[in-house]
């Protein structure tokens, strides 16, 4: 057998360990892991391993437990808790809304905000939301107090404020942020509520007037619904309109937004009006 030269491969270099694979040394730094710098998913993954499996009974009181203990640990827990809560008592929470009202406490695309002010994961843009977690904070009370006594029974005026009042009124202000984000009227910034907004912000690049939505609430009766603007200063009701009692909160939230849009229109710099 005839071998070239040419093809003679050089043999390869002698073993050498690694450097990263060797173990670290112990006088470097070791950082401790918290419940503060656990990943979200790790700490949705504690706060089901909570509940025994396949025994139902108990489970109600520890979702008391998770909303007068656990949630107010940290950050991250409150976010894994409610994620838990809402989406245990979400189901009970629509059924109760009264027709012809509409619900959408969670939507299912994120609104537009300023990208200078990002939306906080614990308060949410979407006002209904705090409606589903005052009902979370009144139900998981009401059902253990039925599971320690046969002899309690739930109140219906408990929840008669919530969804005769502040349930309708939080979607219809939900729903003229949307329709008035469309129509050109209304601003929206990462902030849920805040008292008062700076003038540079009421005006889009291209010169339109708008209105902050953290400057918007809305009142509700069964006949008439009002935009009212709210500054630290004053308060101002610039738009109004009657309603029936079977009318939709989309259609009294397009006729408020149509309102608006004229109001404005004759109102130009109203900011100074309301400071």
């Amino acid at each position: 057998m005839i071998l070239d030269n040419k093809v003679i491969l050089t043999p390869p270099p002698p073993y050498a360990a690694v450097a990263a694979d060797r173990p670290p040394s112990l006088s470097q730094p070791y950082r401790s892991v918290t419940l503060s710098t656990l990943p979200p998913y790790i700490l949705l993954r504690i706060v089901y391993d909570i509940f025994p499996q396949g025994r139902p009974k108990g489970q109600r009181r520890i979702l008391y437990w998770l909303t007068v203990n656990l949630r107010r640990v940290s950050r991250g827990l409150y976010v894994a808790c409610m994620h838990v809560l809402r989406s245990t008592y979400l189901p009970v929470y629509t059924s109760l809304v009264h027709a012809p009202y509409s619900s959408d406490p969670f939507p299912m695309s994120a609104p537009d905000v300023g990208d200078s002010e990002p939306v906080s994961p614990v308060r949410s843009l979407q006002r209904e939301t705090h409606i589903l977690d005052l009902f979370i904070a009144l139900k998981v009370r009401e059902d253990v107090w039925a599971d320690e006594s046969e002899l309690h029974l739930e109140r219906e005026e408990s929840f008669k404020d919530l969804f005769d009042l502040m349930q309708p009124r939080a979607r219809l202000e939900d729903l003229v942020r949307t329709y008035g984000s469309r129509a050109g009227v209304v601003s929206v910034s990462g902030s849920p509520r805040t008292p008062s907004a700076p003038p540079s912000r009421c005006q889009t690049p291209t010169g339109t007037r708008t209105v902050p939505f953290n400057l918007v609430s809305v009142s509700f009766s069964p006949r008439k619904v009002g935009l009212v603007l709210a500054t630290k200063q004053r308060r101002r009701t610039v738009a109004e309109v009657v309603r029936t009692r079977d009318q939709t909160l989309e259609t009294s939230a397009v006729r408020l937004v149509r309102e608006l849009a004229a109001w404005l229109s004759a109102n130009p710099h109203y900011m100074t009006t309301l400071m």
